[in-house]
């Protein structure tokens, strides 16, 4: 009797992107116009009869964000999942989730599975805290002596107990999360997704949720597929990992030797242009002096933007070795900027260390963006960079670093005559 409870085969899922065409500012005829338009209606009434979503544009491109994927997953395992932005992670989830239908392919699964994917997934907005776990708990197949049983621990761990009976939309993002991951690591399903959402929560939750994760992983024998670009958290959790990308499966195998290629400087995002966030303060683009650092320099800078006002800012910075080891950090508190009413709407935050006494390999850094009470926007391993260990002179005594750090040390040996004893 096979022991795979996930079974992904030939699986792809193509969006359709529409752009309007070039062609229309060129139609000098009436008659081509009508034409156009005839041709947009013929394809929107053949979307809506198949049941897909109408996609405007007078072109339409097709978009694989997943091709030809392959995946068997065991009853147990803790599976790792990495790749870039846009690699196809958060789908390959959705379809298992079923939220969405694969194009092409099929998959089979063996169990209850719960979601955690996105903030407010699984959650009716008009609905308190407390009916909330009820609904969940009813998707699940779970009676309601079950749930009612867990419904103490699950509040305790979300620490929502003043708010269990208010609608959920009135939670903040921090406290739809915990609730969110309460409902799934509790209610007993033999199958949990976790998407990067839990990088929403502060430090501390997130560490009681790897913990918990951790517990239902090895302790319960839970099968667990776990979205991070966290690698210290992937190193903790999983023995295997998958790298997807451009949409496939780019290493199937061993969590350390998926990071090791995930973390090299061709996969790992290499600073620029990170977009925005509508709503919240954002980190829109971190930059390094790839020059400064042939001497030694680290030179970075972390360009923000916030839809309101900011009164005050903290920045922080982490250095981590390619397999998520924390090596060095720092955290700034930005004064309150007395000469504007308005507050900081945007700007740029640098930060210097000089001469790193790093040795040679590759090294990672994850940047942070917040107030002091709330973090607005966390980046994992935004850069990359590989630092080069100076070269020994053959003349000197033969010494060996151990970890991180290169600090300077002074080595002194006393010779004593035998004869002398």
């Amino acid at each position: 009797m096979t022991n795979s409870v996930i079974s992904v085969e030939n699986v792809s899922k193509c969006y359709l992107v529409g752009h309007q065409s070039a062609q229309r500012e060129r139609y000098n005829s009436f008659r081509d116009l009508i034409g156009l338009e005839a041709r947009k209606f013929g394809r929107k009434v053949g979307e809506l009869t198949r049941g897909q979503n109408i996609v405007e544009g007078d072109d339409v491109e097709e978009f694989w964000a997943l091709k030809d994927v392959n995946l068997e997953v065991n009853r147990g395992d803790v599976l790792g999942v990495v790749g870039r932005n846009g690699s196809g992670k958060s789908t390959l989830l959705k379809i298992l989730s079923r939220i969405t239908e694969p194009t092409q392919g099929r998959i089979k699964i063996r169990g209850r599975v719960a979601s955690l994917l996105e903030v407010g997934t699984g959650f009716h907005p008009e609905l308190t805290g407390r009916e909330n776990i009820f609904l969940n708990g009813a998707i699940l197949g779970m009676t309601q002596n079950d749930i009612r049983t867990r419904l103490d621990e699950i509040v305790a761990f979300a620490e929502v107990e003043r708010f269990l009976d208010t609608p959920v939309k009135r939670y903040s993002s921090g406290m739809y999360v915990r609730l969110a991951f309460a409902v799934a690591a509790h209610l007993e399903p033999e199958i949990v997704l976790v998407d990067e959402v839990l990088a929403v929560g502060d430090a501390a939750f997130q560490r009681k949720c790897l913990q918990k994760l951790e517990s239902v992983a090895a302790g319960e024998g839970r099968t667990v597929i776990f979205i991070s670009h966290n690698t210290s958290a992937l190193l903790t959790l999983c023995e295997r990992g998958v790298l997807l990308k451009n949409g496939s499966v780019a290493l199937d195998g061993k969590i350390d030797d998926v990071l090791k290629q995930y973390t090299s400087l061709h996969e790992v995002y290499s600073g620029g242009d990170l977009g925005k966030q509508m709503t919240t303060p954002s980190i829109t683009a971190v930059s390094m002096d790839r020059e400064a650092l042939n001497v030694g320099d680290l030179v970075v800078d972390i360009s923000f933007e916030s839809p309101f006002p900011l009164d005050s800012i903290v920045a922080s910075f982490a250095i981590n070795t390619s397999f998520g080891s924390p090596v060095f950090g720092s955290r700034f508190s930005g004064q309150e900027k007395e000469d504007l009413e308005e507050g900081f709407r945007s700007g740029v935050i640098r930060f210097v260390v000089r001469q790193m006494p790093l040795v040679g390999g590759l090294y990672t850094i994850s940047v942070r963006l917040g107030d002091g009470q709330t973090t607005y926007d966390r980046r994992w391993d935004v850069l990359a960079f590989e630092f080069g260990a100076k070269l020994q002179s053959a003349s000197e005594p033969s010494k060996i670093t151990v970890g991180h750090m290169q600090w300077p040390v002074s080595w002194q040996v006393s010779w004593e005559d035998p004869c002398s004893t």
